[in-house]
């Protein structure tokens, strides 16, 4: 699994439960309880399949493999792994849902040289979304 590079990854673990805002300089992998609000601008989030987090996200990849209400905001990629359960709206570069994930939100496929746009305010041109419930 080594590389060469060295990734820091902070592990929270399932008895865990943590209610505030979130931020970090590095990787963060969630398999206990998250409430408040998630930055991580340059690293990923992942969301373990113990995790269950209430929080909108700011990351640079999300993967989600648990629970996850809020709005999700990643830089680069969000994927919903097959027991994954999203609430929320998703404004991303690039997508991959697994077939058994469920996700009920808008999705917004943004093009590579268009910045998110704030989730407190709407975009003001018509964008391309989606639904995928299953």
């Amino acid at each position: 699994m080594s590389t060469g590079a060295t990734t820091q990854c902070a592990n929270i673990g399932k008895s865990v439960t943590i209610k505030g805002e979130l931020s970090g300089s590095e990787d963060i992998y969630v398999d206990g309880r998250l409430e408040g609000s998630i930055q991580l601008s340059g690293n990923d989030l992942t969301v373990g399949p113990n995790g269950h987090v209430q929080a909108n996200v700011t990351a640079k990849n999300v993967t989600v493999l648990g629970a996850l209400q809020g709005n999700i905001q990643p830089s680069e990629r969000t994927e919903l792994q097959k027991t994954a359960v999203v609430n929320g709206d998703v404004q991303t570069r690039r997508v991959a849902i697994e077939d058994g994930a469920y996700f009920k939100g808008k999705l917004e496929i943004l093009s590579e040289n268009r910045p998110p746009a704030p989730t407190s305010n709407p975009p003001p041109t018509p964008h391309l979304s989606s639904e995928h419930n299953k």
